[in-house]
């Protein structure tokens, strides 16, 4: 059992009940028992107190979309590295995409992450199940087998179910279920052989650009199939501003759909992929750690994005991390693997935003705990609140500490991040997950 904790004197910041005030807060047998002013605690004994002070104390991040890779992919990454670096980032919950090795398209696959995460796994792990067989997008899995189990959503992740028949079966069994299709939303055959999004940026490195349109296509057809079906759709990743315009309507006309946008999605654009790194000879630079999917887009489709988390129409903001060896991105720019590995500067590039004064930390906030926790029913309790009584799943961070990232440090095996090196102001110090310190910064 951890100790019975007071966090005294903290900035406590709570969307879930209209909190945002300094405070105390206690925390008993691993739950939350008690906020309130600072030196009004109830007496409790063998407590231990954590300074609090310049701090912003808020539920634990919720994360819905992180890839960990085990099954399969081990040289990658672990459930137990993925999950510190989790703890790192101020993350107590993450949902893991199923497309692992063998695929969670089975009880067994399936309870097998369940209970590597209960052994090795630092902070809360809910698997997300496949929508089709071996993520072949052609038979549909045992969906109330993994609904059993304990998937919280289904999904074909970096796969499109591209057959809107066996999509609309898949959300008809979902709805049945009562839990999410969760969305990547790609039409393959339009952005087939892309690297990077279609632009003059991909003209002129001469890169096969990934068009716009191959997100929202499909993004429009789910939204279709969603009003049909009523089954609660999470679009996963947008990117475009095409595809929050879709989102947007969508959810004026009531149509059960929630999105998410990533923080390389929210601060980069295609440029990244070229200003990397110094250029010799008037030679371009190609950082690989850039690529990923869907492609960074432009500052348009960035302001589109923060717009839409202003007013509601994206609901989360999710890592979508995804570790790579150096040997997957340390090649020629087309071979390269797509993806980012985001868990421990999710927070740092965010706070980016904050300090410029394009999002409020309140927004950022409910983004990160309360928002995405509704967007999942989970058989595992309330998530993202401080509510009493819920579990004491608890992230303290500086808001004004400044740092550099350095990915030698990350706790994840995936180095792979485009922002190594960068100045950050913004920092995890703690993280706990039901009253356990399982993250603390080092003084």
């Amino acid at each position: 059992m951890p100790p019975n904790l007071l966090i005294s004197g903290g900035h406590i910041l709570d969307p879930s009940q209209g909190i945002d005030r300094v405070a105390d807060l206690l925390i008993t047998k691993g739950k939350i028992t008690w906020l309130g002013d600072k030196g009004t605690a109830p007496s409790q004994s063998d407590l231990t107190t954590i300074d609090a002070t310049g701090l912003v104390v808020c539920p634990g991040f919720v994360d819905l979309h992180c890839h960990l890779r085990e099954p399969g992919f081990e040289d990658k990454e672990t459930i137990a590295t993925g999950t510190k670096a989790a703890a790192k980032g101020g993350f107590t919950t993450v949902c893991c995409m199923p497309n692992t090795n063998p695929p969670l398209d089975t009880q067994t696959s399936t309870d097998y992450v369940k209970k590597t995460a209960e052994i090795e796994g630092t902070v809360q792990v809910l698997p997300i199940g496949c929508i089709t067989k071996g993520r072949q997008g052609k038979e549909l899995t045992e969906m109330s087998e993994l609904a059993k189990v304990g998937v919280i959503g289904f999904s074909d992740d970096g796969d499109t179910v591209a057959s809107s028949r066996i999509m609309s079966l898949a959300m008809d069994y979902s709805h049945a279920l009562g839990l999410p299709i969760i969305d990547h939303c790609e039409d393959k055959e339009l952005s087939d052989g892309g690297f990077m999004n279609d632009g003059w940026v991909s003209a002129r490195l001469g890169l096969k650009g990934i068009p716009k349109a191959a997100e929202e296509i499909v993004v429009a057809r789910d939204l279709a199939l969603a009003q049909l079906t009523g089954v609660r759709l999470h679009v996963a990743h947008v990117s475009t501003e095409g595809s929050v315009e879709l989102i947007r309507r969508a959810k004026e006309k009531g149509i059960a759909v929630t999105a998410e946008v990533t923080p390389h999605h929210l601060t980069l654009t295609e440029e990244r992929i070229m200003d990397s790194q110094p250029k010799k000879h008037n030679q371009l630079a190609y950082d690989t750690n850039a690529k990923v999917n869907p492609p960074l887009r432009t500052k348009e489709d960035i302001a589109a994005l923060i717009k839409g988390l202003k007013d509601g129409t994206i609901d989360a903001i999710a890592t979508d991390h995804a570790p790579h060896t150096s040997v997957d991105k340390m090649c020629e720019f087309g071979l390269a693997a797509f993806g980012i590995s985001g868990l421990e500067t999710a927070l740092a590039c965010l706070m980016g935003l904050v300090h410029s004064r394009q999002l409020d930390l309140k927004t950022l906030i409910s983004k990160l705990t309360f928002e995405p926790a509704r967007v999942i029913s989970t058989r595992y309790g309330e998530l993202g609140t401080l509510k009493p009584g819920c579990r004491a799943d608890v992230t303290l961070f500086d808001p004004n500490k400044e740092w550099v990232v350095d990915s030698h440090d990350f706790a994840s095996k995936g180095k792979n991040t485009p922002f190594d090196g960068c100045h950050f102001k913004g920092r995890v110090i703690v993280t706990l997950v039901a009253g356990k310190i399982v993250y603390r910064a080092d003084s």
